[in-house]
């Protein structure tokens, strides 16, 4: 299967959080979208990685992602070696993106610059024709983006979102056991920077501030690794 866009996430809510604003909107768009989580996101304070399997599902049905997978790589200690590099490299040889998305460059988790690391070089890795992954065809994506998580770094880019904060806030949500739900099986979970009832106030501040300079209601942010180019400055909000 090939499809036009894949998501990288270091943990399940990751892309969520970040960026599924762009992927609804670019699915909205007739544009084939898939996500691959590297690890369970085991070690987070609240539920555990076979509940956020379930809720990471659920997630992918409501946002519309036509695959979602997990690698598997440990939490909090995956690295930057050979092993992950390829398991990297082979779901993009399989899956063809003309576009990845990957963590943060630089932010408050670990994994998040870890896992953009990891991802950026397993684009070039997945297209070196001497590396043989299972026989799959080499390929390398045309262009890969970060997308900005807590840290507030300064955006390369923002993508126009407002039709689709709504659908964005409904895909977190599905992620109960991380975030603010007044259950009861909630209230027996410990706090985190993420649960409290004002998280998602947060989120919709953090995407206002990145809209405010397109002029539009909510807006995604993100980084590149090279200079994209534009076909004409009409392209340009």
């Amino acid at each position: 299967m090939k499809i036009d866009i894949l998501a990288f996430g270091a943990h399940p809510d990751d892309i969520e959080l970040s960026c599924c604003g762009t992927l609804i909107k670019h699915m909205e768009a007739g544009y084939t979208v898939g996500i691959i989580d590297l690890t369970q996101g085991e070690l987070g304070s609240r539920g555990s990685g076979e509940l956020r399997l379930i809720e990471a599902e659920n997630s992918r049905k409501i946002m519309g992602a036509v695959v979602r997978e997990n690698l598997g790589l440990p939490d909090g200690f995956f690295s930057h070696n050979k092993e992950n590099l390829l398991a990297v490299a082979k779901v993009i040889r399989k899956y063809k993106p003309e576009i990845v998305l990957a963590n943060s460059i630089n932010d408050r988790h670990p994994d998040h610059s870890k896992g953009a690391k990891l991802v950026s070089d397993a684009c070039f890795h997945s297209g070196l024709v001497k590396i043989d992954i299972d026989g799959l065809e080499p390929w390398r994506p045309r262009a890969v983006y970060h997308y900005i998580q807590d840290k507030n770094l300064e955006p390369d880019f923002v993508v126009d979102i407002t039709p689709y904060m709504d659908k964005k806030l409904e895909c977190i949500q599905a992620f109960n056991s991380q975030f603010y739900t007044e259950t009861e099986e909630e209230k027996s979970w410990p706090s985190t920077p993420i649960s409290s009832k004002n998280f998602f106030e947060y989120i919709k501040a953090k995407d206002k501030t990145n809209a405010r300079s397109i002029r539009v209601d909510f807006a995604e942010a993100f980084n590149v690794g090279r200079s994209p180019g534009v076909r004409n400055l009409f392209d340009l909000l």
